[in-house]
């Protein structure tokens, strides 16, 4: 009989991402044995750490093939180990590389996905996931079907990470990784890194944004300056207006057809508030809008907003800032 719920630890360069235990501590208050799917080569070490927030087991998948993140390899290995263990919940990060092999593991499973969700229970032994439906407007539970494993994805920064234990260790279980070049249909040859390493949009506790009004990509300067004042966890994104006008890269794109946000804190810099890039960051926790036009439609989601130049405005927010943080 299927039991315990799996959850599926995804790591960069050898640190767990926020994704990571955020899952971990929603599972660990599922009332069932918990186990940490690990996979990656040199990352064992990172088993500690899983135990600490709420892993019982940790089925630890170290392999040079796992090194860079693979769809056939990742799928293969979590498909077998699935297989053997056969767990009640599978769940996994709804980041890029969750979102690319989650859903064919579930098909390779035959089984369903509830997909991006933002929070998860259990009742009377079925997973039930809240997730947000048309672009964010409303919110539906879903009731996983009988099938196992009952799988989930999970919205990245939407769940609280429980504090760590530190007199907890998790059973660290080493498995065997079968993964031949049969199985591979893709080959990861070379990763190329840009210029600067930002934080990721999707983990990022405080985004600054900026829209079409920023008239052209150098002016952005004056929102990584306000980004780089307000200290770490805080990055710089656009709106698909002014990524197609060129003024910011598509990694920096929040909305529909880019990345969905969920910052303690999104500052919305002459943004007009579109329906498309609302859809990309309406759950973060507190919406600061900058425009000149008051009755920009990003006023009506906004929980404080500010009619002005954005270019006067933003330059006296980072001061402010600055003069905050040299008190603390």
């Amino acid at each position: 009989m299927p039991q315990g719920i799996w959850v599926i630890a995804e790591q960069k360069e050898g640190k767990l991402k926020k994704v990571t235990l955020e899952m971990l501590s929603k599972a660990r208050e599922m009332g069932q044995e918990v186990t940490a799917l690990l996979l990656g080569s040199g990352v064992e070490g990172l088993a500690a750490d899983l135990g600490q927030y709420g892993a019982d087991k940790v089925l630890v998948f170290d392999a040079e093939v796992l090194k860079d993140y693979s769809t056939d390899a990742y799928t293969k290995v979590i498909c077998d180990a699935v297989k053997e263990g056969d767990p009640s919940v599978l769940l996994g990060p709804a980041t890029a590389s969750g979102k690319d092999f989650l859903p064919k593991v579930a098909a390779r499973l035959g089984t369903g996905l509830a997909s991006d969700c933002t929070d998860l229970s259990m009742e009377d032994g079925k997973l039930v996931a809240t997730r947000p439906m048309y672009a964010g407007k409303c919110l539906v539970e879903t009731v996983v079907p009988d099938a196992t494993p009952q799988m989930a994805s999970i919205r990245p920064n939407v769940l609280a990470v429980g504090d760590p234990d530190a007199s907890k260790s998790a059973e660290v279980v080493k498995k065997d990784v079968n993964v031949t070049d049969a199985d591979l249909k893709a080959v990861l040859k070379e990763v190329i890194k840009g210029a600067s390493e930002k934080v990721d949009l999707t983990e990022a506790t405080i985004i600054v944004s900026g829209g079409r009004a920023m008239k052209d990509a150098d002016n952005f300067k004056i929102l990584w300056d306000l980004a780089d004042a307000l200290g770490s966890g805080t990055t710089v994104g656009a709106s698909r207006a002014a990524v197609d006008s060129g003024y910011a890269t598509h990694d920096m794109q929040v909305g529909q057809t880019g990345k969905v946000v969920n910052p303690n804190l999104y500052i919305a810099c002459g943004i007009s508030g579109a329906i498309q890039h609302l859809a990309g960051m309406r759950t973060s926790k507190v919406i600061v809008a900058i425009n000149k036009d008051p009755e920009a439609p990003i006023f009506q989601k906004a929980d404080y907003g500010l009619v002005g130049d954005l270019f006067k405005i933003v330059p006296l927010l980072t001061e402010e800032v600055k003069k905050l943080k040299a008190q603390d």
